[in-house]
């Protein structure tokens, strides 16, 4: 095991360009927020730079705000380990809104960890458009 501390910071958070995943180019930032509209193909997440870690297993998870699947049952949350590629790294880790959008509603928490330890993680809230609205109308009324 590597006797350096790996160092993890997030970049970037919040809304990107559509992700490739079979491209080695991560999407393009569009808009700092964790605040999403839930529209469908919207893409949410953040870039974290990973240093002095390459070749440790980097597990992700997205856990999502008990979106059901198609027999009703509430899916599990999204995750999956990959190797960090070099010591100075960068990583994607993000999510889309599918339909319908009604039900993707609420907080989706993303976490990265090496071994047992989490070194990143965000949480977005995700609403409807008519929420939007009134979250924008309260801030414009308070001078904002």
């Amino acid at each position: 095991m590597s006797k350096l501390k790996a160092d993890v910071t997030i970049l970037q958070t919040g809304l990107f360009s559509r992700w490739d995943e079979e491209s080695p180019d991560l999407p393009k930032f569009l808009k700092a927020t964790v605040h999403v509209p839930a529209e469908i193909d919207i893409e949410f997440g953040f870039i974290a730079r990973i240093r002095k870690a390459k070749n440790r297993k980097l597990s992700y998870c997205i856990y999502h705000p008990h979106i059901p699947d198609q027999h009703g049952n509430v899916r599990p949350p999204f995750e999956g380990e990959l190797f960090v590629e070099s010591n100075d790294w960068k990583f994607y880790l993000g999510d889309t809104i599918w339909a319908p959008e009604h039900d993707k509603v609420g907080r989706w928490r993303m976490t990265l960890s090496l071994g047992d330890k989490v070194v990143a993680e965000k949480t977005f809230h995700v609403h409807l458009n008519d929420e939007e609205s009134q979250v924008a109308n309260f801030w414009k009324r308070r001078g904002f």
